[in-house]
């Protein structure tokens, strides 16, 4: 009896959804679901067992959506464990429903795109190189506000928040080419390791950078621990000190904390 004939398989072509701004991935499906998973339970802690992260990943994910928004997607509750529950904003939620449309009718696309594409040769022609990633633990969007020139150096007002401004000291040559000015919407970078922690709110330091806040969450490792400061309006700040530091500043959550750090210890990214 004759072996029939198998129809040659059609390549499929799979790709996830994430929105970016400029070549930086602001919102992607993960984080979608846990803001999903916060908005069903109201808890960070159950949020971070549902998908299947550590309590500190989910934290670190909602700090970051939060730095890179105009408005907090995400709010701390009274009640709850862990100093409080969490819930979703109306924006939150705004972005989470648009977020599942737009991933529809990316799934839509693709499904009409593959019929297109014969081979895995094809698909190479749509795959380009150059997202630019960072380090850096803290990542804000923010509006220039002022910029002062200089001979060498110049100093931008960058606002990411309505209460919270940094300052950052570039060198006049990169203002100019990156078209700095007033209304430009701009990424800030800061390194954790650049920011140092104090109880005094009111200490003389010659950092252009102060910013006020309450400890959120401390995370201590082996040599080292990550102290999250919130600062208002959904933004927050992370700073990696030492073990005996932490023990000396003897720090805890909910404890007044000033966050300072050099306005040349910013990176500004276009966006």
């Amino acid at each position: 009896m004759p072996r029939e004939r198998q129809k040659p398989s059609r390549t499929a072509l799979l790709g996830n959804l994430s929105l970016q701004g400029g070549s930086r991935s602001a919102l992607a499906a993960e984080q979608v679901q846990l803001l999903e998973a916060i908005a069903e339970t109201g808890s960070i802690t159950a949020a971070a067992k549902r998908v299947g992260i550590s309590y500190k990943t989910a934290w670190d994910r909602v700090d970051a959506i939060n730095n890179a928004a105009e408005q907090p997607l995400v709010r701390r509750s009274a009640g709850g464990s862990h100093g409080g529950g969490t819930v979703l904003t109306e924006f939150g939620r705004r972005i989470v429903q648009g977020f599942r449309a737009m991933e529809q009718e990316h799934r839509d696309f693709l499904e009409r795109l593959g019929g297109q594409v014969g081979s895995f040769a094809d698909v190479a022609n749509f795959m380009r190189t150059g997202t630019v990633t960072s380090s850096a633990r803290n990542q804000y969007r923010g509006v220039v506000r002022r910029v002062t020139p200089g001979a060498v150096n110049a100093e931008i007002a960058v606002e990411i928040s309505d209460s919270v401004e940094l300052n950052v000291i570039v060198t006049e040559e990169s203002r100019k080419q990156m078209g700095l000015r007033p209304g430009v919407v701009v990424i800030a970078l800061v390194q954790a390791s650049s920011v140092v922690l104090s109880p005094t709110l009111d200490i003389a330091v010659s950092a252009r950078n102060r910013l006020r806040g309450t400890v959120a969450r401390i995370t201590r490792g082996a040599v080292n621990s990550d102290v999250v400061v919130d600062l208002g309006e959904g933004k927050s700040i992370s700073a990696i000190i030492t073990n005996p530091s932490l023990e000396e500043l003897a720090l805890r959550e909910g404890d007044p904390v000033c966050a300072f750090f050099k306005a040349s210890s910013v990176i500004l990214l276009g966006d």
